[in-house]
């Protein structure tokens, strides 16, 4: 059987590691340049210099955390936002998504797809928000739902898709 042999099995987990890698490095870097910018160029605030932590606690290399800096130094630097989505999910589950993007309007859309390829709509701002508490590293559900199992399922793909978007940052449910 070709395909199957050892060397086939390290490339395929090496890959997904590989781009699992660089979606979180991503995120860092936009991080970091927007976290600079905010300081002034600053890259000694305690803002900067924890975004360069949280960086380097997932391995992001150095060169690459320079990079982002000096990015954000930059006088034309991309300048990115926080955005935030909410909308309820298969059952009735409610979602908060968070990202960063420079282009807002290209990221709004894109999700509103990803919710549509679904049979999903996207919701308006404050919509699901009152199912939630902001808690120190993010939002907490204050009511938690039980899903059936084809809802679960329903709403795996949903986050998955959400978390796989370069723009999105973090998922949060209320799903119990």
């Amino acid at each position: 059987m070709s395909g199957h042999n050892k060397w086939s099995k390290i490339k395929h987990k090496k890959a997904a590691s590989d781009a699992k890698k660089s979606k979180l490095f991503s995120m860092h870097a936009r991080v970091l340049t927007t976290v600079v910018k905010e300081a002034n160029g600053d890259s000694q605030s305690p803002s900067v210099r924890a975004a360069v932590e949280r960086a380097k606690k997932d391995s992001m290399p150095a060169e690459n955390i320079e990079r982002a800096l000096k990015k954000g130094q930059g006088v034309d630097a991309t300048s990115y936002r926080a955005v935030r989505f909410e909308a309820f999910g298969p059952g009735g589950a409610a979602l908060i998504i968070d990202g960063l993007t420079d282009n807002n309007n290209r990221t709004s859309q894109e999700v509103k797809h990803i919710f549509t390829k679904l049979g999903l709509t996207l919701g308006a701002p404050g919509c699901a928000a009152w199912a939630f508490i902001k808690g120190k590293d993010g939002w907490e559900a204050q009511t938690p739902v039980e899903l059936r199992d084809d809802d679960l399922d329903k709403l795996e793909k949903l986050v998955d898709a959400l978390e796989e978007h370069e723009d999105i940052e973090s998922v949060f449910t209320n799903v119990a």
